[in-house]
């Protein structure tokens, strides 16, 4: 197998060159996550954190891309590597996910692009950990029920103030993510039932009307299924 430098394993280049589901299985892993995100840093570094067991494995890959556009990437990816459901390689005990958020711009077409992206995955046999408006909002519900709408912006300074640091510059950094894990674990038991409690109270909605909502709890109880005792 090829050797890939521990700085470049998350470009979508490299994720070809990565071992196989198969070899993963041989050397004992038995439960395999591939989580596809469009943030570069925040998403994958903190998921890459979970301090799982050795029989799991974690490959968390920042694509740069968001809501259709992503979900559309990932599927091409994962064709090319035979992984979708009745391809040769599929695995119904893989975990399969897409991370993205709506981000609202005020563009034409974006609730679109989002209830898009969110179907399209379905359809394709993954699991989606969706935010409404920013991934921000699960970080926010680790000190608290919050189920006002807020602009990016707004739980960044948010973060800020919290964070004693500029959540934008700082915060949003390959370093400083990889800290995320530990400054928001002793409240994530809180964050799981308030994120619940939100989208129970709105999954009746379409899912751009969804706001502020996050399904990222989901991602999140399954890999916490799979930490080290």
């Amino acid at each position: 197998m090829t050797y890939i430098k521990t700085t470049d394993r998350n470009k979508s280049w490299a994720i070809r060159q990565m071992p196989q589901d198969r070899e993963l299985k041989n050397l004992g892993i038995r439960n395999l996550f591939r989580i596809y995100c469009e943030g570069e840093n925040t998403e994958p570094e903190y998921f890459k954190s979970f301090p799982i067991n050795t029989e799991t494995r974690v490959v968390a890959i920042g694509l740069g891309r968001s809501k259709t556009a992503l979900v559309e990437k990932t599927i091409e990816l994962l064709n090319r590597d035979q992984l979708l459901k009745r391809q040769k390689n599929y695995d119904a005990d893989r975990q399969l996910w897409v991370v993205f958020d709506y981000d609202v711009r005020n563009e034409e077409n974006e609730a679109f692009d989002f209830n898009q992206a969110v179907d399209l995955a379905h359809r394709n046999g993954l699991q989606v950990a969706y935010s409404n408006d920013s991934f921000e909002l699960w970080f926010l519900l680790h000190s608290r029920y919050h189920n006002t709408a807020l602009t990016r912006r707004e739980y960044y300074e948010t973060l800020s103030s919290e964070l004693n640091c500029n959540y934008e510059d700082e915060g949003k950094t390959k370093e400083f993510s990889k800290s995320l894990y530990h400054i928001f674990l002793p409240a994530q038991k809180e964050a799981i039932q308030n994120a619940k409690r939100l989208y129970d109270e709105q999954q009746h909605l379409n899912y751009h009307d969804q706001n502020p909502c996050t399904t990222v709890f989901l991602l999140v109880e399954e890999l916490n299924k799979c930490l080290k005792k």
